[in-house]
């Protein structure tokens, strides 16, 4: 018993290994801006700066639908969000690409209104929701025009904290624009080791239409270690190495978020 315990064992591990490492085959993925969002918004009167940094060690190597190859390629995001009150900010984005063959590029731009549940209806768990819409050159994306609805619920349980954003994402323009709504999940669970060291996990997928899933080695599903620092109310420091879990994923990439609000 113990004996076809063990081979079951190693032929799942096998199997798992060769599955996260299989060559990327599919659609290229919009790298830019990776993050779990809490439900908390900017401070009224306040503007927060994000630079989102985000480089791909082993993605694709040749076009794919007619998008670049991510492998190698260097994403820098500018993320500006202000709150005009306590329940409501707008967030807009500014995306550009790198990489040693092809230049510097601009990417395209999202703007992002967002509406949070104020504290002060003491509800049991954190809620807002974003809407997000923008462009993307056709270089860099299957997909020109796109949409996204994302709700966000979290919950801080003393050192524990989760996040949850059950996205939908509708593509208005390019490959994808006749597939319907597609689902694209994330979670985040982390613990406060100390006061200022925050280590948790991070998932990222897409699953493709409701009702008519994609076969899973043409889904994305990324899981992410990370290191959250706790510098104070006014800056934000966020890491994580990002391993694709599926055969149209990129297998390997590294992510960083630093971020400062400031009071006008």
């Amino acid at each position: 018993m113990r004996s076809n315990l063990r081979e079951l064992l190693t032929i799942g591990i096998a199997a798992a290994i060769c599955f996260c490492v299989h060559p990327r085959q599919a659609l290229a993925q919009d790298n830019y801006e990776i993050q779990v969002y809490g439900s908390d918004t900017v401070k009224p009167g306040h503007t927060m700066f994000e630079l989102h940094s985000n480089y791909t060690i082993t993605g694709s190597t040749t076009r794919q639908e007619g998008v670049l190859p991510t492998q190698h390629q260097l994403h820098e995001t500018l993320e500006i969000t202000h709150g005009f009150n306590e329940w409501f900010e707008t967030g807009f984005y500014v995306f550009t690409s790198a990489r040693y063959d092809q230049g510097w590029d601009y990417v395209g731009s999202h703007i992002r209104p967002r509406w949070k549940v104020p504290e002060k209806y003491k509800w049991p768990v954190g809620f807002s929701i974003s809407s997000e819409v923008g462009f993307q050159r056709r270089d860099f994306s299957t997909d020109t025009w796109t949409f996204e609805l994302r709700p966000i619920v979290d919950k801080q349980l003393g050192p524990w904290y989760f996040a949850f954003n059950p996205a939908l994402e509708q593509s208005w323009a390019g490959v994808n624009a006749g597939r319907g709504i597609n689902f694209s999940p994330a979670v985040k669970v982390s613990y406060d080791v100390t006061k200022k060291v925050t280590l948790g996990f991070e998932y990222y997928g897409s699953t493709g239409p409701f009702f008519n899933w994609d076969t899973l080695p043409n889904q994305q599903h990324q899981f992410v270690p990370a290191l959250d620092l706790n510098l104070g109310a006014e800056w934000e420091f966020n890491f994580g190495v990002a391993m694709g879990l599926s055969h149209s994923t990129d297998n390997l990439l590294v992510k960083m978020i630093i971020g400062r609000r400031m009071n006008f």
